[in-house]
């Protein structure tokens, strides 16, 4: 009779450990996906961002040759040379300044693609299952020595 309660002791600890394995394989299953879905839907944000960032550099171009152009009509309607004195000056500054937002929209642009993505650290469950079931073997085979 206590031949029959170590094998069933045995028996009980395989289908725990059986069990615990499955339910490690199906969690590690389950954070790959999600981990798959997050990696989509991080690389559509960040698609959505290259967009935008794309789309407001184009218009801000846009902005600073109309306001180039309307400017060198200006001071050639005045009868000055564009390029040349003051005038040169007046659209050099025009230049930088735009050079000088376009920089500081890609900073911003740089740390706003850094700013959604996961870490690294994340844990993901996989040793957890694992360590549960060794657990538990480790309970069945003090429960034969007893």
């Amino acid at each position: 009779m206590g031949a029959l309660a170590s094998i069933a002791t045995i028996v009980g600890a395989g289908a725990t450990l059986y069990g615990s394995v499955r339910q490690a394989q199906t969690s590690q299953a389950m954070s790959r996906a999600q981990a798959q879905q997050t990696q989509q839907q991080e690389v559509a944000r960040q698609q959505a961002l290259t967009a935008q960032q794309q789309q407001e550099a184009a218009a801000r171009g846009q902005s600073l040759a109309r306001t180039l152009a309307a400017t060198r009509a200006r001071l050639a309607a005045n009868g000055l040379v564009p390029d040349e004195g003051s005038a040169g000056a007046v659209t050099a500054g025009l230049r930088q300044d735009a050079a000088a937002q376009q920089g500081a929209d890609d900073a911003t642009f740089r740390s706003r693609l850094a700013q959604g993505r996961a870490s690294l650290l994340n844990p993901d469950g996989t040793l957890t299952a694992l360590l549960q079931s060794g657990r538990s073997l480790g309970a069945a085979a003090r429960n034969l020595l007893d």
